[in-house]
């Protein structure tokens, strides 16, 4: 496993920040549906929790959204692990466009 942390600044109200990203993983779940299954999510105050399966691979992490920043965090499974720049980086393109 390796450590996935990505921090997206932003300068939205934080409720704002929040409706979105909930917004954007309900989007996800739609768009993806051929690829993504068993989406989870569970908010508690500004902090989420959510796990999916994708192309046969588990994932699970949480979203922490900040007055700032939101937060990122997960653990890959070993293969998807070799993909970690790519993933990140498309992360973080899409949330800073998400939250401009």
């Amino acid at each position: 496993m390796s450590d996935l942390n990505i921090s997206v600044p932003h300068s939205l109200p934080k409720e704002e920040a929040l409706t979105r990203i909930k917004n954007m993983i309900q989007q996800l779940q739609r768009e993806q549906a051929g690829t993504i299954s068993n989406v989870q999510e569970n908010w508690e105050g500004n902090t989420g929790n959510f796990s999916f399966s994708a192309k046969g691979f588990d994932l699970a992490g949480t979203i922490l959204v900040n007055d700032s920043n939101v937060e990122i965090n997960s653990k890959l499974p070993f293969a998807v692990s070799l993909f970690k720049g790519a993933i990140s980086s498309m992360i973080q393109q899409k949330a800073s466009a998400l939250l401009a």
